[in-house]
């Protein structure tokens, strides 16, 4: 009686320390009003209910604030893992170290696990401001979004390519996406910059609103072959694509001509495989609970991922991933 009460006993240690043991994710995200917000909150939402992990979404300034808590705050020895919802080129000049920030030491501990959707490098504008170039910003009122963030990064890059320096504008704000979003409706400032998947809420509610007021949102063209896109693509080669996006998407009155970057969920080098395994896993055994939740996860699709799967890709995919991509058969 006494070895079968101890067994029991042991039995109940080791069941309490697997359950001490479960391992703690957490998503880096963005601001509210942009598609990684909600995306990160429904990736925490299925890890949970599929019970691979503690999940939970946390709110950032996007694709740079991510990576840093990706570096910085892993603990494996704690069996907590930051990972990153992070734009393609983010990931790239972060892991390389040629973002400024990274230059000291790099975040070269990230590793890919899929692809998530692409996302549109937004130039938004209205009907009543009568700017229709990239020349035309100057002397308006401009944000071009977060500190720090990549669309930020991004809006600073395509100014270049223009030719244009911020201390051209009237006024230079720094806003997240919603409150661009409502300075634009407000009037408060003329134009604004934003980096995010299509459709992305906030852009479509303020052009909703222009609409009940008989104004019209307007994108600034980027032509597929202009010195902007050239500029861009020598900057990320492979990774800043042109795009179109129908005028029924926001209600413009064309088509407009844009540049894409991609999306991908980084987490650390020090995940274990088999949990990387098991997220990737639990996330396309749920992908249509996914898609339910956001729009623009119609493009998080196997592949996705394998059109942009390399084992020398510039920045390495986890282990775990490619085990869950190849025992799927999505790549060779």
């Amino acid at each position: 009686m006494k070895r079968v009460l101890a067994a029991v006993l042991a039995l109940g240690a080791l069941a309490g320390t697997a359950v001490a043991q479960k391992p703690n994710i957490v998503i880096g995200t963005g601001s509210t009003g942009g598609v990684f917000f909600f995306y990160g909150q429904s990736l925490a939402d299925i890890l949970n209910r599929a019970g691979v992990a503690n999940a939970q979404a946390t709110q950032t300034g996007g694709s740079y604030d991510n990576i840093l808590l990706l570096r910085d705050r892993t603990d494996a020895g704690s069996n907590t893992f930051y990972c990153a919802l992070t734009t393609t080129d983010a990931a790239l000049v972060t892991y390389q170290g040629t973002e400024p920030r990274f230059t000291q030491r790099k975040a070269d501990t990230q590793r890919v696990m899929f692809y998530m959707y692409p996302s549109l490098i937004h130039v938004v504008t209205t009907s009543a401001t009568g700017i229709n170039s990239f020349d035309d910003l100057k002397g308006k009122r401009v944000s071009t979004g977060q500190p720090g963030s990549s669309t930020e990064n991004l809006a600073l890059l395509l100014l270049e390519g223009a030719g244009i320096k911020p201390d051209q504008f009237s006024r230079r704000e720094r806003l997240p996406a919603a409150e661009s979003a409502r300075a634009l409706s407000e009037g408060t400032i003329d134009a604004y910059f934003w980096v995010g998947g299509v459709p992305t809420s906030s852009v479509v509610e303020v052009s909703q609103s222009l609409q009940r007021r008989g104004q019209r949102l307007v994108f600034l063209d980027v032509p597929p072959q202009g010195p902007i896109t050239n500029f861009m693509r020598q900057k990320f080669p492979g990774v800043v694509q042109p795009t179109t996006i129908p005028a029924a998407t926001y209600g413009t009155a064309a088509a407009v001509l844009g540049l894409n970057t991609g999306n991908v969920l980084t987490c650390p080098s020090s995940m274990p495989e088999p949990l990387a395994y098991a997220v990737t896993k639990a996330v396309f055994d749920n992908i249509n609970t996914l898609r339910t939740a956001v729009a623009a996860a119609r493009d998080t699709t196997p592949q996705a991922t394998a059109r942009i799967y390399s084992p020398r890709a510039a920045v390495p995919f986890h282990p775990g991933a490619v085990r869950y991509w190849r025992e799927t058969g999505a790549i060779k």
